[in-house]
């Protein structure tokens, strides 16, 4: 399978570049890389419809300035694509999360993922603000489900905590082969990749409920979540907006689930809820 590579040159940079991810998302855009003029976007060569104001409506806006370029790449060729712009994350001086080719430092968490076309490297702020929050979480013995597992980082860090079953989910099966090889890296051995959605869960329920994904998925999903979830037991969300911050709580307070902390990186939010 080849995919799209698009580089976007963005005027203002900020907040424009964070707009203009979350409508790519909406499109069927897999994986971005924040740059200084803008973002690099990718999207499965067959899976592409096309841009324009109707279908992106960033377009529309008359402060805003957007230009692009594309290229083909082919499956065997991602890995040097990603190679050149993937460093290493660092958080709270705690975990590392790095690509094989970097050397390790000593933290008390080293997790070693090759990202491929999946969403999860810790450089957006959604996927850095969950792996802060799970740094802050006493997890030896409970139980995980990561949803929209991507890379599977999430997931990984559950278990190096001490999580002793873990579930990872995620639709798109490009992520869903990529996140069961980078378990295999991290030589984890309690975490099960399923490929599916909230539907495939069955009937197994969680200490804490792990997702990061778009406003529109959570809000649709937050019942199936609070339907899997222990009592007591946390659910961790993140994928949105600041603005988008109510719209999201107001769901969870329907199932019971209280807003305990969250983490504002730029526009975007991570949150806990507890019930």
């Amino acid at each position: 399978m080849n995919y799209l590579e698009f580089h976007f040159e963005v005027h203002p940079v900020q907040p424009a570049s964070e707009i203009l991810i979350a409508e790519l998302g909406e499109l069927g855009f897999e994986s971005f890389l924040e740059t200084k003029t803008g973002v690099q976007a990718y999207i499965p060569e067959e899976d592409f419809s096309g841009l324009d104001k109707e279908n992106l409506t960033i377009l529309q806006h008359p402060d805003i300035q957007i230009t692009w370029t594309s290229r083909v790449i082919a499956q065997q060729n991602w890995n040097a694509t990603w190679e050149k712009n993937f460093h290493p994350i660092k958080v709270d001086k705690l975990c590392l999360v790095r690509a094989p080719f970097h050397q390790a430092e000593p933290v008390d968490f080293d997790i070693i993922i090759e990202p491929k076309m999946s969403f999860g490297t810790g450089h957006h702020e959604t996927t850095y603000m969950m792996l802060k929050l799970l740094l802050e979480e006493q997890l030896r013995d409970q139980s995980v489900l990561d949803m929209g597992c991507g890379t599977g980082v999430l997931a990984i860090l559950a278990e190096k905590k001490g999580a002793d079953e873990i579930m990872g989910v995620d639709i798109d099966p490009w992520s869903y082969e990529n996140a069961k090889e980078n378990v295999a890296r991290n030589h984890c051995k309690h975490i099960q990749i399923l490929n599916g959605d909230a539907d495939n869960l069955g009937e197994t329920t969680f200490n804490m409920i792990l997702a990061n994904i778009n406003r529109n998925i959570l809000l649709k999903d937050i019942p199936k979540y609070h339907s899997h979830l222990k009592r007591p037991g946390a659910l961790l969300l993140s994928g949105f907006y600041l603005k988008d911050l109510d719209a999201v709580s107001a769901k969870c307070r329907q199932y019971d689930l209280k807003l305990e902390k969250k983490l504002q990186k730029n526009d975007w939010v991570a949150a806990k809820y507890v019930h």
